[in-house]
C-alpha cells in the first residue's frame, strides 16, 4: 500500500481492508511509520516511538476487533501502557514506567488497534498549546509556524498530518475540542461519567475530565464511543446509554433542531473576526439544512466562571505536581515554570475556598440547563482567534529565572496577584474561552471543522448539548459532514 491510498481511508475503512484480507496490519504499520519518519521531525507530534511494540501487535495471528490492524497513537497523559512511561509532557516522569494498562488503553488493544507510540502534550495537560521544556514545540501541519492547540496537540498534529487516521485524546477544559478546531479534525467530548478513566483515576478534576479520540471522520468517533462507553463497575457512578449503538447515529439524520448561537467571549475578551465569521457561516449552513438558528446564550457570569474553574485547576495542579515529585524523586524546580506557578497558587487555595468555587459550578450547570430548556444545542466558536503562532504565549525567560526562588518561599498567594499570573491565566483562557463551560457542567460537546480562514487555517466551531446528547451531536455532525465534507482536505 502507498501513502496516498492509506490516507484515503478512515480507521474503520482500514479495518475493513484488513478484515477482507486486502492488506495486512504490518503493511499499514509500515506506511504509518514511514509517514511518521517523513513528517514528525517537522511537526514534533510523537513523544515516545514504540515501534517494536507496534510491530509485535501488527504481526499477531490472532488480531481481531472492530479496528483490527489499524495504526494508532495514544496521548502521553493518563493513557498508561504497561512497561512504558507516561511522561505527562515532562522530563522527570520519562523514567517511571506504568505497571498496568489504563482501562481505555486495554480497550483499544482489545479492539485490535496497533499502538506504536505516544503523542506530545503540554506538561500535565495544563495548556491550550503544546510547548514544553522537555519536548519542545509541537507544530500545526496546516502552518508549522503555529500551534495545533492543546492539550491533545500531538494527537491532533499526527492525525492532521496523516500519520494515523485517529489518535487518543482527553479533555479537561477543551483539550479534545481545541486541537480539533486548530487542525481541521472532528473532536467529541463525551458527557460526565460516560467514559471511565479507570483504574488509576475516578472523577478527575471533579468530573471535568474525560477521554476520547481525535479523528477525521464522524463514524470513527462514533464507533470509538461505543468501545469507550462500556460501563466500568469500578467507576464513581453510572450514566445511561442510548438504546442503539452510537455508530448508528451516523446513518440517522437528526430531527429539525432549534440552535442558539453566540460569538461573544464569556470572559468579555476580544473575539477575532474570523472566529465570528466561522459561527455565522455555520449558522447559515444549519439553516440551509432546515434547522432553526438564532442568537442566544446561557446567562451566567463568565469571569466568575473562569475564576472558579482556575481555582479548581490550580488546586489540582498542586496535587499532580506533588504526586509527580513523589513517584519520580524530583523537585518542583525540575518541572516547567508554568507548572510551578499553577501549583504554587493551588497550594495557597484554602479548602473552604476550593469547595466554594466547586459549589458555584452548580450555578453554571443550572444556567446551561435553562438554556437547553429552550434550545437543543448551543453553537459557539471553537477558538477566539485563528491558531496562535509558536512561542506567542511562551513564558518570558526573565520570569523563568526570577520566579523559582520566590516560589520556594511559599508565596503562591502573592504570585496569584501578580501581572505574570494574570497573564498566564489570560494566555490559557482568552484564546479559548468557549470550551470550559462544557467541562464544568459535564455536558457533551463537539468541535466540527466547518470553516477555514482565507489564509487556509482551520477554525472549527463548537456545539454544546444537554446531558445525554452524544447521539444527537453525532447525528448533526454526520449531517454537516455530508453537506460540507472535510475528509479530503489535507494540509500541504
Amino acid at each position: 500500500m502507498k501513502y496516498d491510498e492509506y490516507r484515503g481511508f478512515d480507521a474503520l475503512g482500514l479495518a475493513e481492508l484488513v478484515e477482507r484480507g486486502d492488506v495486512h496490519p504490518t503493511e499499514l504499520l509500515r506506511v504509518a511509520l514511514e509517514r511518521c519518519a517523513e513528517v514528525d521531525p517537522e511537526i514534533n507530534a510523537i513523544s515516545l516511538l514504540m515501534e517494536l511494540n507496534g510491530k509485535e501487535l501488527a504481526g499477531r495471528a490472532d488480531i481481531r476487533g472492530p479496528f483490527a490492524g489499524v495504526p494508532f497513537l495514544i496521548k502521553d497523559l493518563a493513557q498508561d501502557y504497561a512497561g512504558y512511561p507516561t511522561s505527562g509532557g515532562t522530563g522527570p516522569l520519562r523514567g517511571v514506567r506504568a505497571t498496568r494498562n489504563s482501562l481505555n488503553v486495554q480497550r483499544w488493544l482489545d479492539a485490535g488497534l496497533v499502538i506504536f507510540g505516544k503523542t506530545t502534550t503540554p506538561e500535565f495537560g495544563a495548556k491550550a498549546i503544546t510547548e514544553t521544556r522537555t519536548f519542545g514545540a509541537t507544530r500545526n501541519p496546516w502552518d508549522t509556524t503555529r500551534t495545533p492547540g492543546g492539550s491533545s496537540g500531538g494527537s491532533a498534529a499526527a492525525v492532521a498530518a496523516g500519520i494515523v487516521p485517529m489518535a487518543g485524546a482527553s479533555d479537561g477544559g477543551g483539550s479534545i475540542r481545541i486541537p480539533a478546531a486548530h487542525t481541521g479534525l472532528f473532536g467529541l467530548k463525551a458527557g460526565r461519567g460516560l467514559i471511565s478513566s479507570g483504574p488509576e483515576f475516578g472523577d478527575s478534576l471533579f468530573g471535568a475530565v474525560t477521554e476520547g479520540v481525535l479523528s477525521r471522520s464522524v463514524r470513527d468517533t462514533a464507533a470509538m464511543l461505543d468501545l469507550l462507553s462500556v460501563p466500568d463497575p469500578g467507576a464513581p457512578y453510572a450514566v445511561s446509554r442510548p438504546d442503539q449503538p452510537f455508530r448508528t447515529a451516523v446513518g440517522t439524520p437528526p430531527r429539525r433542531l432549534r440552535i442558539g448561537f453566540s460569538h461573544e467571549s464569556p470572559l468579555g475578551t476580544k473575539v477575532h473576526g474570523e472566529a465570528v465569521r466561522a459561527v455565522e457561516d455555520a449558522a447559515r449552513l444549519l439553516e440551509e439544512l432546515g434547522h432553526t438558528v438564532e442568537p442566544a446564550a446561557p446567562v451566567f457570569d463568565g469571569k466568575q466562571m473562569a475564576f472558579d474553574f482556575m481555582t479548581v485547576w490550580t488546586a489540582n495542579a498542586a496535587a499532580v505536581l506533588s504526586r509527580a515529585c513523589a513517584v519520580s524523586g524530583s523537585q518542583p524546580t525540575d518541572f516547567d515554570i508554568d507548572t510551578q506557578v499553577l501549583a504554587a497558587v493551588g497550594r495557597a487555595v484554602a479548602a473552604p475556598e476550593l469547595m466554594a468555587a466547586h459549589a458555584r459550578w452548580n450555578g453554571y450547570t443550572r444556567a446551561l440547563s435553562d438554556f437547553h430548556g429552550r434550545y437543543d444545542l448551543f453553537l459557539t466558536p471553537g477558538l477566539a482567534e485563528p491558531p496562535l503562532r509558536i512561542g506567542q504565549h511562551r513564558t518570558p525567560a526573565l520570569a523563568d529565572t526570577l520566579l523559582p526562588p520566590l516560589l520556594r518561599l511559599g508565596v503562591g498567594k502573592v504570585v496569584s496577584r501578580t501581572d505574570f499570573y494574570r497573564d498566564l491565566v489570560t494566555a490559557n483562557l482568552s484564546a479559548v474561552p468557549f470550551t470550559q463551560l462544557a467541562n464544568i457542567t459535564g455536558r457533551p460537546a463537539m468541535s466540527v471543522p466547518t470553516y477555514w480562514t482565507p489564509a487556509g487555517l482551520p477554525l472549527g466551531v463548537q456545539f454544546v448539548g444537554p446531558s445525554g446528547s452524544e447521539y444527537l451531536l453525532l447525528q448533526l455532525a454526520a449531517e454537516i459532514e455530508t453537506a460540507r465534507p472535510w475528509f479530503d482536505r489535507h494540509p500541504a
